[in-house]
């Protein structure tokens, strides 16, 4: 189909800023903790979007902001804390340990690490991973990627 975004036919979601946000705030509503989703995609992909969408359908009041410099943010939600770490400037893996990683994975928490393949082997197997793409056609567009238990099916890509 001539109007379909690259791989969209293998199972992404193409969404607005909108739809991204509604997405997002169903999987905040949904989110079980302990839960880790892993969220990949290049600078100004959405990520950051995405986390504060997240964040407000799980309950956290305060406003969300990308930890770049600080790493590690913790904001109280409405069925347990919220860590959202984001990983880019991590050289290796092994600095995951200046950053209490050990213990923010395994707290009963909602843990949103941007930049996960920073994390290597350090990511729990039992991860979620979601991916966000541009869409070289259309900039006003995101190509979404979910898998594990909470997927992109799970979701329609309106505002519904």
């Amino acid at each position: 189909m001539s109007g379909t975004p690259p791989r969209a036919a293998e199972g992404g979601l193409a969404l607005s800023e909108p739809q991204l946000v509604a997405w997002g705030e169903r999987l905040g509503r949904i989110a079980t903790p302990p839960l880790v989703v892993a969220l990949s995609g290049d600078l100004g992909a959405g990520k950051t979007t995405l986390v504060q969408a997240i964040c407000r359908g799980y309950g956290v009041v305060d406003t969300v902001t990308s930890p770049t410099f600080a790493l590690v943010h913790e904001y109280a939600g409405a069925r347990s804390k919220v860590y959202h770490l984001d990983l880019y400037r991590l050289d290796a893996p092994s600095e995951l340990t200046n950053l209490g990683w050990d213990e923010i994975v395994t707290d009963r928490a909602l843990v949103i690490v941007e930049w996960p393949e920073r994390a290597g082997a350090a990511l729990p197997a039992d991860h979620v991973p979601v991916t966000l793409e541009h869409v070289p056609a259309d900039p006003a567009r995101r190509l979404l990627w979910a898998g594990g238990h909470v997927g992109a099916q799970s979701f329609g890509g309106d505002d519904s």
